[in-house]
C-alpha cells in the first residue's frame, strides 16, 4: 500500500512534457543572449560578469528540471547546493593562484 502511494506522488510531481519544452526554449534563448552579448561592443566592460550570470541561469535550470532536483527531496539539494559553492570557491582559488604566479597572460 505504501509503495502505491509513493508511486503515485512520484507520478503527480513529474513535469509534464510542456515544461520540458518551455525549459528548452528558455536555454535556447539564454544561449542566444550569451552568443549576442558577445558581439556588442557596448558591453565588453561588464562582459564576464554578464556572462557568467547567464551560465548560471542556465546551470540552474538544468540542474532544476533536467536532473530533476525540483522534484526530489530536500536533502537531496541541502547536500548539492553546498558542495556546488565548494566547487565554485575552489575554482576560483585556482584562477587566482595562477593569476599571482603566472602574471597576466
Amino acid at each position: 500500500m505504501e509503495q502505491e502511494q509513493v508511486a503515485m506522488q512520484a507520478e503527480q510531481a513529474a513535469p509534464s512534457v510542456l515544461v520540458y519544452v518551455v525549459v528548452a526554449a528558455l536555454l535556447t534563448v539564454l544561449t542566444a543572449m550569451e552568443i549576442g552579448v558577445f558581439y556588442v561592443p557596448a558591453l565588453r566592460v561588464v562582459l564576464v560578469p554578464l556572462l557568467i550570470v547567464l551560465s548560471g541561469a542556465k546551470f540552474a535550470l538544468v540542474v532544476m528540471f533536467y536532473m530533476h532536483l525540483r522534484y526530489d527531496h530536500v536533502g537531496y539539494t541541502v547536500i548539492f547546493i553546498p558542495l556546488l559553492i565548494l566547487a565554485a570557491a575552489i575554482i576560483c582559488s585556482l584562477f587566482a593562484l595562477f593569476a599571482v604566479f603566472l602574471g597576466p597572460a
